[in-house]
């Protein structure tokens, strides 16, 4: 039985006695003596997920290292991810666009010519009008043909047009993408406008403007606006810190209507599983669900090819899965959206919380008592004043309506005065600035510290010895290894708990 779950790759004979209790006879090719026996296929990692996943998109593996925003998800990082077989994100959300620019250069000089599996990240940006358009601009004169696009509420124009811009019709008939979507979400409202085609006033509006054709219009309105849903379930960053299962559930019962009324068929979209995606376990289970792919997020964030600081993988390190919390959204603070941060370590979340209290209250800085006042100057590092003065010059260039309210609303000011101070919190996690290690932005689930407690004492446990491909590889050997373990047990062979367990190793 040892055998047979260390050596998945090859096939496992059973034989049953007079009773018909199963046991393990051989491993290998040979089947064993005697006629009563059943044969255990071969697992490879290769095999884990949706065979369709890996021939639409050029990877090895059904396994994505996720986009982590600002840099965190770094080209090196994708490089590396595609390098070892998975398809990898670049982390551009909340970059200036000529960064962008640069590291989609720098991923396609590290990946070589050809359609190699790799994306960027497009994430929703209200706050900014414009910005959605001018990297979805960028994202089609680079020539970049996979997109995340993260903390959608709804589906928006530019969206659309990113896919209805590669979508031809081949020789035989059929649709096909060089464009493609990977629609992040974590409700089933919010997905299935994505699992639909394109909405038919949306493509007119497209086409009267002149940003697709009539002919892109038609195909648009045939096929769903991404064929890959990823579910997002208990993560670090933007999530509604939803169970796996239930999420995957919900998904795909959302999959089943949306191509009943639309009459295509179901396998037309994939959906993977993102959140808590750490263990050998976990991502057994989220093929087992019938995942057609897995996105790893938080523990790449911890590894060397991460943008971010040494201090701050450090600190990720030493995470256990209790030390997470809820702090509010740069990018949604007046909305109330959070995200999902490491707390230990930081106080990062606890004054974020306490920040959005006075927002929420209606207060003012000026209406503020004397020590409130004190105690907001003391976590911006300077008056208030002055960090409105550098707030309201950013405003006034990105966003002059929102700009020209807060002059007069103090209550606007404030939390433009805070979401600065949530953004620079990620900045000084990016950047390890001493003396705000209280205050940094660490984007984290509880999936951080599962991971943390499975390589402890191996020789994953250093953190220079964390790379997405040591990574990636042991987490699919594991799960093939589990997956093993658990064909024996559904065979009706007593199989230990410890053979549900693998332990890192370093992978040449």
């Amino acid at each position: 039985m040892k055998r047979a779950v260390e050596s998945p790759r090859a096939a496992a004979w059973l034989t049953f006695d007079d009773r018909g209790a199963p046991s393990v006879a051989a491993i290998g090719d040979g089947a064993p003596a005697g006629s009563a026996w059943a044969k255990l296929p071969p697992i490879y990692p290769e095999w884990l997920g949706d065979r369709t996943f890996l021939a639409e998109h050029p990877a090895r593996f059904s396994y994505v290292v996720g986009e982590m925003a600002r840099g965190i998800a770094t080209p090196r990082m994708v490089v590396e991810a595609v390098k070892a077989g998975c398809l990898g994100f670049y982390g551009s959300a909340g970059l200036p666009l000529k960064e962008i620019e640069a590291g989609i250069n720098e991923i396609r000089a590290g990946v070589g010519a050809g359609d190699a599996a790799w994306g960027a990240n497009l994430i929703h940006s209200p706050q900014e009008p414009g910005q959605e358009a001018a990297i979805v601009d960028l994202f089609l004169k680079e020539g970049v043909h996979r997109v995340s696009a993260s903390a959608f509420m709804r589906l928006t124009a530019d969206v659309v047009r990113f896919t209805a811009l590669g979508l031809e019709r081949a020789a035989d008939g059929t649709i096909r993408r060089r464009n493609h979507v990977f629609a992040k979400v974590s409700r089933a409202e919010v997905a299935e406008p994505f699992m639909a085609p394109a909405p038919h006033k949306m493509l007119r509006e497209l086409v009267s403007a002149g940003k697709i054709t009539e002919a892109q219009a038609d195909l648009a309105a045939a096929v769903p606006v991404a064929a890959d849903i990823t579910a997002e379930s208990d993560s670090g960053g933007h999530t509604d810190n939803r169970p796996a299962a239930v999420l995957f559930s919900s998904l795909s019962a959302a999959r089943a209507r949306i191509a009943a009324k639309h009459g295509y068929d179901e396998s037309a979209i994939r959906i993977g599983l993102a959140g808590g995606i750490a263990t050998p376990g976990a991502v057994a289970a989220a093929y087992q669900m019938g995942a057609a792919y897995v996105l790893t997020g938080s523990i790449n964030q911890s590894a060397v090819e991460s943008g971010l600081s040494e201090a701050g993988r450090k600190l990720l390190a030493k995470a256990g899965p209790a030390d997470v919390a809820m702090a509010p959204a740069a990018d949604m603070f007046e909305q109330g959206v959070e995200v999902q941060v490491l707390k230990r370590g930081t106080l990062f979340a606890m004054r974020g919380r306490k920040l959005h209290g006075f927002y929420r209250s209606g207060a003012s800085y000026d209406s503020l008592a004397a020590a409130d006042k004190k105690w907001i100057d003391d976590v911006l590092g300077e008056t208030f004043d002055a960090a409105w003065a550098e707030t309201s010059a950013y405003i006034r260039r990105v966003n002059p309506a929102e700009a020209a309210r807060a002059e007069t609303d103090g209550n606007k000011r404030l939390a433009l005065v805070a979401r600065r101070y949530l953004f620079q919190g990620a900045q000084w996690a990016r950047e390890g600035t001493p003396g705000r290690t209280a205050d940094y932005q660490i984007w984290c689930g509880p999936a951080m510290g599962a991971f943390n407690e499975w390589v402890a004492g191996t020789t994953l446990e250093p953190v220079e010895a964390r790379t997405v491909r040591q990574i990636a590889l042991n987490l699919l050997e594991g799960a093939v290894r589990v997956t093993r373990a658990g064909q024996l047990r559904s065979a009706g062979i007593a199989v230990p708990p410890n053979y549900f367990s693998y332990t890192p190793r370093l992978f040449e």
